[in-house]
């Protein structure tokens, strides 16, 4: 089998366990995906799901955020983990997205990298996610996978991104990036993970984390 017929075989098996998929994080516009995703760092969607509410009925848009304190911030989102630095970007972030792009949110990479906290994983889920432009947000569980199955090095994660981007069809990122996360958490774990059971490690897993 070649690796173009594995890579269609996996997506073949993505698509159907998740025919459609959503974007885990709730939000409403590209600020409030942009913040969630932020905290998502180190944290569990679901967690973060359960604070952005409280976080964004005092401010859902950059105007209101710098009305509060970096303290005010880290106070509501400390159980998502590193709210320290946390506080301090989406603060800092808010405050340049007022003073350079009018409040709104920039569909560039460059222009979101720019933004405190904001790393190129957290632009490309804005950018593929929001504003449709093609991207492939490469998180440690999407490493972890790529590795497993034999579709990257796992040297790094600007590797396994590059490495997807060359095997996976440019019309499939979006989705293919979401489906990966949804059958991680269902047969993928990090740990617990039982090879035998997932219907892409039964044909796919390296035989050297088979043992």
């Amino acid at each position: 089998m070649t690796k173009a017929e594995k890579v269609s075989d996996i997506l073949s098996i993505l698509e159907k366990e998740y025919p459609t998929v959503e974007i885990p994080l709730h939000h409403k516009d590209a600020y409030t995906l942009l913040v969630s995703v932020l905290l998502s760092a180190q944290c569990t969607d679901e967690r973060v799901n359960k604070i952005t509410p409280i976080l964004f009925k005092q401010a859902d848009n950059p105007f209101d955020m710098v009305k509060m304190s970096v303290e005010e911030i880290q106070d509501i989102i400390r159980p998502c983990g590193l709210s320290p630095m946390k506080s301090k970007g989406i603060y800092g972030l808010s405050k340049i997205l007022i003073e350079k792009y009018n409040g709104e949110v920039p569909n560039s990479f460059e222009g979101l990298e720019e933004l405190p906290a904001v790393g190129h994983k957290t632009a490309s889920v804005v950018m593929t996610q929001w504003f449709g432009i093609p991207a492939f947000p490469v998180d440690t569980h999407i490493h972890r996978l790529a590795y497993r199955w034999g579709l990257s090095t796992g040297k790094s994660v600007e590797q396994t991104e590059h490495d997807l981007k060359r095997l996976i069809p440019e019309e499939r990122w979006n989705k293919a990036h979401l489906q990966i996360i949804y059958f991680g958490r269902q047969y993928c774990p990090a740990r617990g993970h039982v090879w035998t059971d997932c219907p892409i490690c039964k044909k796919y897993m390296r035989k050297e984390l088979r043992d």
